[in-house]
């Protein structure tokens, strides 16, 4: 196979939707001789802030010398983004290589009428990319849920929930409570557990992580404080276990600061068990990180901000970030959302604070008609534009230097919209 003819093979498999279990990953990983235990592991759960927590750690491990894997997902304009080692995406070559030892394996699931799923065969792939370039540590983030979730067969060292809030209620279930033992589901016995989950979501993963024997470290309000910032860099200071620190990142977003608390709480936790990493590192580390998509700014006189809020907290948190973070004349919204979203509630979040609104889709097939979104809109002027491409030229056309463009309702809007602008 080549690489197209990879890709178009992975691609296949979406069809098969999300099957949720560890059935059929522990077994493409016995396969290939589980190499998801040749390597340190850190664990990232959650509802919002997993990508911003994992690269941050990512950051920090590296500039203390160490070999680092990174899996995220989704990717926004590369497949090869979801893999990093040291900073550096997986190669065309490597993918190839990998997809065509797990192949096989597939095949023969497939024959045996057990076929997996596009995101079970994307994590075997990253174990064994990991495993290939033996690196010191992987920092996997969790795609969906966490029990059931197919990188939860590893063994962490360290396991994170960032919070937890109501998203995909018609799998993880529609209570906070049945959200929250979904996403515990990452904690394993006698490892440390790091989160920023509150009220009923809290005191389940308390539950959970005392089941476990697991020391839990709690960030709240108390853990960290905005010290200064603008639209394009944020000060923190944030009370550690070990020590108080002034970050600075040049990450924005309301949720930022606990974000940065998390992580260096997560940091803090490796250190007392046995890991070196300087204090030096860790500012260096903050202050270089980038989150692309997320809060990122990529154009200026207009403003143009690329943030792929997804969800009713993610949508809030934009909302309070452009309301107190920004001065601007005009906000022009492009949003395309996914169609097994809370719609109603996230366009309702946004639109009241929206002086423009251009609804458009992504090429995902999940993408809802841009057509039923402006009639969910309602009495806003909403412009409709097919493409983002178009999406985002009618913006530029219309828009004056101290106007705000914000695109956002999805990460594949926004990795369309940032394939397209860079």
């Amino acid at each position: 196979m080549n690489y197209k003819e990879c890709i178009d093979w992975i691609d296949s498999f979406e069809k098969f939707g999300i099957k949720l279990g560890l059935d059929r990953i522990s077994h493409i990983c016995k396969k290939l001789g589980n190499p998801q235990n040749n390597y340190k592991i850190i664990h990232v759960g959650g509802t919002n802030g997993k990508g911003s927590v994992c690269r941050f750690l990512e950051s920090t491990l590296f500039n203390n010398g160490y070999k680092v894997g990174t899996y995220t997902s989704p990717h926004l304009q590369r497949f090869s983004e979801r893999f990093i080692v040291n900073n550096l995406e997986i190669s065309k070559k490597e993918i190839v290589k990998i997809l065509v030892k797990i192949k096989p394996i597939i095949n023969e699931m497939i024959n045996e009428n057990n076929t997996p799923t596009y995101f079970e065969i994307v994590t075997a792939l990253a174990f064994e990319y990991f495993k290939i370039k033996n690196v010191d540590y992987a920092i996997i983030e969790v795609g969906l849920g966490g029990r059931y979730d197919a990188t939860n067969i590893v063994n962490p060292i360290l396991t994170i929930i960032t919070n937890v809030t109501f998203e995909h209620q018609n799998i993880l279930g529609d209570k906070i409570e049945d959200i929250s033992f979904q996403k515990a589901g990452i904690i394993k016995k006698g490892i440390p557990i790091i989160t920023a989950a509150t009220g009923k979501a809290l005191e389940v993963i308390k539950k959970i992580a005392l089941e476990n024997n697991s020391i839990i470290t709690i960030i709240n309000n108390n853990s960290w404080k905005k010290i200064g910032g603008g639209f394009d860099y944020q000060d923190y200071k944030v009370n550690g276990s070990l020590k108080e620190y002034n970050i600075k990142t040049s990450m924005i977003g309301k949720y930022l600061g606990e974000n940065v608390a998390l992580s260096i709480a997560s940091i803090e936790s490796l250190q007392m068990n046995g890991v070196y990493i300087t204090d030096d590192s860790i500012i260096e580390a903050f202050l270089r990180t980038k989150n692309p998509g997320r809060m990122e700014i990529i154009g200026l006189k207009p403003i143009i901000l690329l943030d792929g809020a997804h969800n009713i907290a993610g949508m809030n948190l934009l909302r309070r970030t452009l309301e107190e973070d920004f001065i601007y004349n005009r906000l022009i919204i492009i949003i395309g959302i996914l169609s097994d979203k809370k719609i109603q509630e996230i366009l309702d979040i946004i639109t009241p604070i929206s002086d423009i609104i251009i609804v458009t889709k992504s090429q995902n097939k999940r993408a809802f008609n841009p057509l039923l979104l402006k009639d969910m809109i309602g009495i806003k002027k909403v412009i409709v534009k097919e493409r983002i491409n178009d999406a985002i030229e009618h913006a530029k056309k219309i828009s004056e230097n101290n106007d705000l463009i914000c695109i956002t309702g999805s990460l594949y809007t926004v990795g369309e919209a940032r394939d397209y602008l860079l």
